[in-house]
């Protein structure tokens, strides 16, 4: 079994006994990414069909949204595209994206997981989130810290929606983004990473 076998959230709470709340924990305020991202942003989704296939949403959309912002937090944090991971036979495989506490040994250690990012097949959010909690779960025993919260983002480029792990509860933030505020949609995921950052801390 794998992290994808996880159809829905609720399949994974029956096998760990996770609750489930609804609530609004992102504070996000309208940060303005830096002008000449902006401009190469605008400029590829102008010219290129950025919603034509899995791999363009990607490359072109969410990959280049999380490094604009992950450019911040680069001395404390890792970043990671396609970067197995693994608890058990059950709750193994490879996320999308992942931020991770930033190793003494360097780039090529991955140490915690803190925030989980998957995209939404076919636009599939349901199993985006069967399967993110899935790789939530398994950052939560791999870090062996059930107190410390693990975040997770499901996006399929346009749409982002938000949650969180914290010790036996799925937390999920019940207002979505998108990335047509891209200011506001960057805000998030600051808030994300810098709630990481406190986390951390404490």
């Amino acid at each position: 079994m794998a992290f994808s076998d996880f159809k829905n959230i609720s399949e994974v709470q029956k096998k760990y006994n996770i609750k489930y709340k609804e609530e609004v924990f992102i504070e996000a305020q309208e940060i303005q990414p830096s002008e000449n991202f902006v401009k190469d942003f605008e400029f590829y989704k102008e010219n290129i069909d950025v919603f034509s296939s899995e791999a363009s949403r990607s490359e072109v959309i969410i990959s280049p949204i999380l490094r604009e912002v992950y450019k911040k937090y680069h001395k404390k944090y890792s970043f990671w595209i396609q970067k197995s991971i693994s608890y058990d036979n059950i709750l193994c495989g490879t996320p999308d994206y992942i931020l991770s506490e930033k190793s003494e040994l360097g780039k090529t250690v991955l140490e915690k997981p803190i925030v989980i990012v998957v995209e939404a097949k076919r636009n599939d959010f349901e199993q985006g989130w069967g399967q993110c909690l899935a790789e939530l779960v398994a950052s939560q025993k791999i870090n062996d810290d059930a107190g410390s919260a693990v975040y997770g983002i499901v996006t399929d480029g346009n749409l982002w929606q938000f949650g969180k792990l914290e010790k036996d509860c799925f937390f999920k933030n019940t207002e979505n983004f998108t990335v047509d505020r891209l200011s506001l949609l960057y805000g998030a995921l600051n808030y994300v990473f810098q709630a990481a950052e406190m986390r951390k801390k404490a």
